[in-house]
């Protein structure tokens, strides 16, 4: 089964994706025959009736608009990924070098809200009863 897709509506990284989904269902073959189309070939390996040709084919077609629609979005938001990826791995060297209190380094002992406390001394031990009558 041969799909030919514009590659205008479809963006190639969505198509390599979508043929990576099926790569354990079917083998996929695919080919780029001008700078605005490509051809994707799909061959079903468990069987060979035309009828699951067809359903390979809407369940790829299916797959393909996942795969732009992921695409999409994962490009929309390529600059808050960076930014937040950046923010993660540059706050450790911020705060060693300037620390919260605008200077002032923290000790990593040092735990201001009584986090590190363990529950027993934060709130005591509670202490049995013993009844009144003993023999």
């Amino acid at each position: 089964m041969k799909i030919t897709l514009d590659t205008r509506i479809y963006p190639l990284e969505a198509i390599m994706n979508a043929c990576y989904a099926f790569i354990d269902r079917a083998y996929v073959s695919l080919d780029r025959p001008s700078k605005e189309t490509a051809r994707v070939d799909l061959k079903d390996k468990k069987t060979a009736d035309k009828n699951a040709g067809k359903n390979l084919k809407e369940e790829f077609l299916n797959e393909l608009l996942h795969s732009s629609v992921r695409y999409q979005i994962s490009k929309n938001n390529r600059k808050i990924r960076e930014y937040i990826v950046g923010r993660a791995l540059y706050s450790p060297v911020l705060s060693e070098t300037i620390g919260p209190d605008g200077g002032k380094e923290l000790d990593y002992l040092e735990d201001p809200l009584g986090i590190a406390i363990p529950w027993e001394k934060k709130y005591g031990k509670k202490k049995k009863k013993h009844s009144a009558k003993t023999l």
